[in-house]
């Protein structure tokens, strides 16, 4: 990969708000890792910590895995994500899609967050079928419970593109059609039940966010993807050893803005088509 490659990109990610200055804000941020502290399931997306996090040292955590300022007296304004360590994190998932491609395993792509980074998935999941992965598409149509702050919601698990979601009311607000904005690691179990009742092969890799990522380092498959700097579970999981990539990203821009990562992820992994 070339040096200009990666400096293009470290300056998309900065112009498209991926990283350095981002819509997340520092309120959410720290209220999302106080809920983690406190082992809130919103906020630990199906990943069980090993070790006991208080709120000072997810802070810490995550200016180091993620660029955000270790200050707690910075109560409000935009979060930061480092675009270095983002691209390093990339550069990193690259390499684990490489390896599972050498190997024709079967991956399991998935995302509680498809409005957005659908395309991303779509595009990986085309290019890991065309180098001969086994693209895993289990449970289709199943219906999985999901609990939410409005009570418990039914979704239906669906594919799109080789890409697993919810269709449905198991969501943080209706979705454009897509599919559901959710948090839950239930999908991510519902496909796995799915492929051991068919007696299918179960995925070398997990890829995915929330608890599609959560939910598959927990049961000890290997399992990479995206976290914004207010999913400190993700980077939990990865410091704990169970999350094998967490790339610290922006998780909620257009779709468009993803494009350029996707390109590069490829290029690196020698998967462009």
């Amino acid at each position: 990969m070339s040096r200009a490659d990666r400096t293009a990109l470290r300056a998309h990610l900065v112009a498209a708000g991926l990283a350095g200055e981002v819509s997340t804000t520092r309120e959410r941020s720290l209220r999302r890792y106080r809920m983690f502290a406190a082992r809130d399931p919103r906020a630990t997306l199906g990943l069980d910590p090993e070790r006991r996090w208080d709120e000072r040292d997810v802070m810490a955590l995550m200016a180091d895995r993620c660029g955000v300022p270790l200050d707690p007296g910075r109560v409000s304004g935009p979060e930061v994500i480092d675009p270095g360590r983002t691209l390093d994190a990339l550069d990193a998932f690259a390499e684990r899609l490489a390896e599972v491609a050498d190997r024709r395993g079967p991956v399991l792509l998935g995302t509680g967050h498809p409005h957005r980074l659908l395309g991303f998935y779509g595009g990986l999941a085309d290019a890991l079928s065309a180098a001969g992965c086994l693209v895993l598409t289990p449970a289709q149509g199943r219906s999985v419970d999901i609990t939410t702050r409005f009570g418990v919601r039914t979704g239906t698990l669906a594919y799109v593109q080789g890409v697993a979601l919810v269709r449905g009311g198991g969501a943080r607000g209706a979705s454009d059609g897509t599919g559901a904005h959710t948090h839950s690691p239930l999908p991510l179990r519902l496909a796995l039940e799915g492929l051991a009742a068919a007696g299918r092969p179960l995925p070398e890799l997990v890829v995915g966010d929330h608890g599609w990522v959560c939910g598959a380092g927990q049961l000890g498959f290997s399992a990479i993807g995206p976290a914004d700097a207010d999913d400190p579970a993700v980077f939990v999981g990865e410091a704990e050893g169970r999350i094998a990539v967490a790339v610290p990203l922006e998780d909620s821009a257009p779709p468009d803005r993803y494009r350029p990562l996707m390109r590069y992820v490829l290029k690196r992994a020698c998967l462009s088509q």
